[in-house]
């Protein structure tokens, strides 16, 4: 097997522009428009969107590498390393602390020129208090002689799908890599930033944390292209068609120097996470919207439940609200649920679902926007 990396010609990738740039330049259009239209919203508002969207991020890279955090968490630790919070939250996984600061260096560093120390400090933040810390390298390019391999799981009839460089070729590849990217500003930002991840995951220059820390890279190509932190979640999009993502990249990984198959498949995958972020926006404001109208007539409990079924973002609350999730939350008796849901329902904050089973379920009404 014929790896990338192994050609004559690697890395001096080429693609065809007529097929790429459709895509790329409707993404680039589509994230410039949503940046405008957010700049106009209440300081509040937009400070909800970015903060929403940096948790999705957080959380669905962490989920493409089967690791799973408590998105409370996640936003208590980012607001608390931004000092939103005027007393720290708690934040009971400490590794929520790590994808957190990760999530914000990324922001924050975006127009800087991207460094082989941030790289290592990137990968570092993410396996910090992690299970593999103590047991792989960490904030340094890995230096195993042994093969460093993707394979698939299955016990028994396990399957290499990719082999990176021999570990001594990490450093020079990475300084070459490092170099193309400072150099590359000139390309559209959804084809730099499928570039990037690509180049990147072929020298898989970590023992662990390559596929999050790509990720970053292909944010900062985007947010760079903005002169803005880009306002959406590839992740989200990313987790929706895993299976999807790793088959593009295993084909590219094995194929030629002519990426043009896997630009095609990120930029439209870029395209159609900034379609989602807009409709998360959406969702943003009409949630603003929905405190605006009824924040003042919840009592304590009501306020909670809701403030916990919103943590579930736009794709809603599973299962929707009934009386015993209600009794739990709030932690009263049937009877006060009873009447607190009957309320929320008179005032226009719940609406019926139309199925709910044996009990009544319930889901908010959002205001139009």
């Amino acid at each position: 097997m014929t790896y990338i990396w192994q050609r004559d010609d690697w890395p001096n990738f080429v693609w065809d522009n007529e097929t790429v740039d459709s895509s790329a330049h409707a993404y680039a259009l589509e994230a410039s428009r949503l940046v405008g239209e957010v700049a106009h919203l209440s300081d509040a508002v937009r400070t909800g969107v970015q903060i929403d969207l940096i948790v999705s991020e957080a959380v669905k890279t962490s989920q493409i590498e089967g690791e799973s955090y408590d998105r409370q968490d996640v936003r208590s630790s980012i607001r608390n390393q931004l000092g939103l919070n005027a007393v720290p939250a708690a934040v009971r996984d400490p590794r929520a602390n790590g994808v957190a600061a990760l999530m914000i260096s990324v922001r924050e560093h975006f127009a800087a020129a991207l460094t082989e120390e941030r790289l290592c400090k990137w990968q570092e933040l993410i396996i910090a208090d992690g299970f593999g810390r103590g047991r792989i390298e960490v904030g340094k390019w890995r230096s195993s002689e042994s093969p460093m391999q993707v394979v698939s799981r299955a016990f028994g009839k396990e399957k290499v799908h990719y082999e990176a460089p021999p570990s001594k070729w990490v450093p020079g590849e990475m300084k070459r890599f490092v170099e193309w990217f400072n150099g590359s500003r000139n390309l559209k930002g959804a084809v730099r930033a499928g570039v990037a991840h690509l180049y990147f995951e072929c020298i898989h220059p970590f023992d662990d944390g390559n596929g999050r820390v790509g990720r970053a890279i292909s944010e900062t190509a985007l947010s760079q292209e903005l002169g803005y932190p880009a306002l959406l979640s590839l992740s989200a999009t990313i987790q929706d068609r895993v299976q999807e993502y790793y088959d593009a990249l295993e084909r590219a990984g094995r194929g030629s120097v002519d990426i043009t198959e896997w630009l095609v498949w990120f930029t439209h995958l870029a395209l159609e996470s900034q379609m989602q972020a807009r409709e998360h926006v959406i969702y943003v404001i009409a949630k603003a919207r929905f405190w605006d109208a009824h924040g003042v007539g919840l009592n304590e409990r009501q306020a909670k439940v809701l403030a916990r079924m919103f943590l579930e973002g736009r794709d809603g609350f599973k299962g929707g609200m009934h009386a015993g999730k209600y009794m739990k939350m709030a932690g009263c008796s049937k009877a006060t649920a009873t009447r607190d849901l009957a309320r929320l329902l008179q005032m226009g904050a719940f609406r019926k679902q139309e199925s709910g089973g044996r009990s009544t379920r319930y889901d908010v009404r959002l205001p139009d926007v």
